[in-house]
């Protein structure tokens, strides 16, 4: 039966409220312009407040779904931990930097000058190289995944960008010497980790305690669903208002970098999705999978665009790019997982 009330009318039509929160966002970036940074400014080792609590408020109802007494039983289904590790390390890397590589130096070169094919081209790898940590709970989340298994998936992750990040970095780039904002690293993951899995953690077993596993699915749990998406929206709103000068000032530049940074969102998710039915997984451990190699980790692929290229640099344009299309892209691949819930 379709879902009738406000919230599902909402949800059904969740596509027109993005747009609407993308042109709303571009049109106050531009028309407040620099005072823009008063909000964009607000940053802690390079990650900005404002969108730190819009992303809990999105995050909060998947980590209110964890139960820590099950750990254990992940360890009966490696295939979607394995999967996981084999797409976001030893794939997705290598191809963000080929379909980089052949739209910026080949495909765009009409368009680009070679210097700013290769800035763009480091921008993209630096993306590829950083899987996602924090918004792939709230996919996960509305493709109703496992919260239990996707949190392990990204735990392990966070684990191993501490070791392959710098490496692969170096490696793809043809670099040496290069600096980590560790700072940045670590604080997002007790951001977007630690600090909101304790904040469910406690929660939920104290509502539990207090008035039961029934009240807690039925009434608690639902009550969560619309302040996650309005959360969702407002984030959007906010990327694009940060950046509405920027969309605006250069809209060829913006397309072209868009163009590949896509159509590699969509690869991964298909080659993943593909593995994961192949491998039999569950969907509620194929969705988040496939959502993990499809997302990046986007704040830590700004901040090292930066501090190695300079913030107005290509490979930092290239990075922010990836920001503005992750969240309207990332919505298209929920509806498809969705439609195909098996």
């Amino acid at each position: 039966m379709k879902d009738t009330s406000p919230l599902g009318f909402f949800e059904r039509y969740l596509t027109i409220w993005v747009a609407l929160c993308i042109a709303v966002g571009v049109g106050i970036g531009v028309l407040l312009g620099d005072r823009m940074e008063v909000l964009s400014g607000l940053n802690m080792f390079g990650i900005n407040l404002p969108i730190t609590i819009l992303v809990w408020l999105m995050i909060f109802p998947m980590m209110l779904q964890v139960d820590l007494s099950k750990v254990g039983e992940i360890g009966r289904q490696p295939k979607g931990i394995l999967l996981t590790l084999v797409i976001n390390w030893l794939i997705k890397p290598f191809s963000m930097a080929f379909i980089a590589w052949l739209f910026f130096s080949k495909v765009f070169a009409a368009w680009l000058t070679p210097e700013q094919a290769e800035q763009y081209l480091a921008g993209a790898i630096l993306l590829g190289v950083a899987p996602c940590t924090a918004m792939v709970f709230v996919w996960s989340y509305l493709t109703k995944g496992n919260p239990l298994y996707t949190l392990v998936q990204v735990s392990i992750n966070d684990l191993i960008i501490l070791i392959a990040f710098i490496p692969l970095v170096g490696l793809l780039l043809g670099v040496s010497g290069v600096e980590i904002p560790y700072s940045t690293l670590v604080t997002s993951v007790i951001l977007f980790v630690a600090v909101p899995l304790l904040a469910g953690y406690l929660v939920r077993r104290a509502v539990l305690a207090s008035k039961g596993q029934e009240w807690f699915e039925k009434t608690l749990l639902p009550a969560f669903k619309p302040v996650s998406i309005i959360a969702l929206l407002t984030t959007l709103l906010l990327l694009f208002a940060f950046q509405g000068e920027t969309i605006i000032g250069q809209p060829l530049v913006i397309l072209l970098i868009a163009v590949p940074l896509t159509i590699q969102t969509y690869l991964i998710f298909f080659v993943t999705w593909g593995a994961g039915r192949w491998l039999k997984l569950p969907h509620n451990v194929c969705a988040p999978a496939s959502m993990i190699g499809a997302s990046n980790f986007f704040e830590l692929a700004v901040a090292v665009a930066i501090a190695l290229f300079g913030l107005h640099s290509g490979a930092a344009l290239a990075t922010v790019v990836g920001v503005l299309i992750e969240v309207p892209v990332m919505l298209s691949l929920v509806a498809l997982a969705n439609r195909w819930r098996y």
